[in-house]
């Protein structure tokens, strides 16, 4: 039996070997390519090598909003604050139980309007439509039926006048130069049908008339963990699937798109929470068995600034809902994998996602749940096993640390010493405790999760700092 026990410990030893050399060689990899990215971004715009022309592709923004009258009228006044001149702004209240609507009326003085909606795609029935033109830009708003964020979505496609469309959520701002740089890669390459932009955490940050004015580490802890784990991510694996067509998610935060192409492809599907993934891995696959041409890209320099939770209770919500979605979209397009059609998105893209994101919270659970086994019969060997998650942490905190700090220079943020402080700190904290929080949240994610399916879900909203 001891035998057997050892073969087993054995097996899972070598199992998590592999995984986490995979794993820290494809980190490695991604951070390394996307701060030589970033740097190379920021040289090029140094020495003002860039696209600048008064070409202006028209973009349709959409935000869909259900129950954000804390954050809407922010929202809405940094769209207004862009150096752009060619677009409109639609906030789709989808049946909200608060005065997100009225807030938006009242800030900018809309007034009821009589207009017809050609539903191109199916979705939930208008109940009013509002209009102004005193602004900038023409301001719609449309209240609703609610439906979901996808069906939100579906009728701001709708509504729209313009041949691109840009999402984004009811609680971010925009950089002034945020929609003239996600259309950049549209203007270089009529291929492009969708285009993801940075999202980057406001909390503890003062924006004003579209310009970070003063940036400093939030002083909540958690919110703290997320800066770093933000940058990581969109570090680690958007720069990297950009170089060869492979990315499969754009955030719904912020996220510019082909109209005639989504429209072709049959909108959002109203029935997954991850509706932003969805799409983008719908449009992968309409456009390769339609045999079009396309690319997916992602503009790394195109800044959106968006709250993140504050309360473990609102995160778990969130990543519970993020990895339903995730599953979804993953088990609806699973001929992709191991799909020759599909080239690096089958062998590369969807496997990553597959094994370091759908299955990590469940290999990384059975890795602790092993190791107290092996405490229990006397196998383990503690001192090697503190030396490895010692290892683990300092590698994972360094690589996190490089690609925050590679965006902090990139754009020009200045950090104070405490802040450094604290992102080291933190830094630590998120790998070696949030990380193992989350993998258990999102483990227990699918059960019931048909349940609610369609549920935005409540999430405290604070007011954005923007002036």
């Amino acid at each position: 039996m001891r035998d057997i026990i050892q073969m087993f410990f054995n097996f899972v030893g070598i199992f998590f070997v592999l995984y986490l050399i995979g794993y820290a060689t494809f980190l490695f990899l991604s951070v390394a390519v996307g701060s030589s990215s970033l740097y190379s971004l920021k040289r090029r715009n140094t020495l003002k090598n860039e696209l600048l022309n008064d070409y202006y592709v028209p973009v349709s923004i959409i935000i869909p909003a259900y129950n954000e009258e804390k954050t809407i009228e922010f929202t809405i006044k940094s769209l207004l604050a862009q150096n752009y001149k060619l677009y409109e702004i639609i906030v789709v209240d989808d049946g909200s139980e608060d005065d997100t609507s009225k807030v938006v009326r009242e800030a900018f003085n809309m007034r009821h309007i009589n207009r017809p909606i050609q539903r191109m795609i199916p979705c939930q029935t208008v109940e009013s439509v509002y209009e102004t033109k005193s602004f900038k830009v023409p301001i719609t708003l449309i209240r609703k039926k609610n439906g979901g964020k996808a069906d939100a979505l579906n009728m701001g496609i709708n509504a729209s006048k313009f041949p691109y469309f840009l999402c984004m959520d009811a609680d971010s701002v925009l950089q002034e130069d945020s929609l003239e740089k996600i259309v950049r890669p549209v203007l270089e390459d009529n291929n492009v049908v969708a285009v993801g932009g940075s999202i980057r955490p406001c909390n503890g940050a003062s924006i004003e008339n579209g310009h970070v004015v003063q940036y400093h580490m939030p002083n909540k802890i958690l919110s703290c963990m997320q800066v770093m784990e933000y940058d990581r991510t969109f570090l680690a694996t958007r720069i990297l699937f950009d170089k060869f067509n492979g990315s499969i998610i754009i955030s719904g935060a912020f996220g510019l798109f082909k109209k005639s192409v989504v429209v072709n492809a049959g909108g959002y599907d109203v029935n997954t929470v991850g509706e932003d993934m969805e799409l983008v891995v719908k449009l992968h696959v309409f456009c390769r068995e339609n045999e079009i041409p396309y690319r997916i890209r992602y503009a790394t320099d195109a800044i959106c600034w968006t709250q993140v939770p504050e309360k473990m209770r609102d995160l778990c919500k969130q990543r519970r809902r993020w990895h339903i979605g995730l599953f979804q979209s993953m088990i609806n397009h699973r001929k992709i994998l191991g799909n020759i059609k599909y080239g690096f998105v089958s062998f590369v893209s969807y496997l990553y996602f597959l094994i370091y994101e759908l299955l990590s919270p469940y290999i990384e659970v059975f890795g602790v749940l092993t190791m107290i086994f092996a405490s229990l019969v006397d196998f383990l060997n503690v001192p090697f096993m503190l030396l490895y998650l010692a290892i683990y942490v300092v590698y994972s905190s360094i690589l996190s640390l490089t690609a925050f700090f590679a965006r902090i220079h990139t754009i020009d943020l200045k950090l104070a010493v405490i802040d450094t402080l604290k992102a080291v700190g933190f830094c630590m904290i998120e790998v070696s405790c949030l990380r193992f929080i989350l993998a258990w949240v999102r483990m227990t994610s699918l059960i019931g999760y048909h349940k609610k399916k369609k549920n935005w879900g409540k999430i405290e909203r604070n007011k954005i700092n923007f002036k």
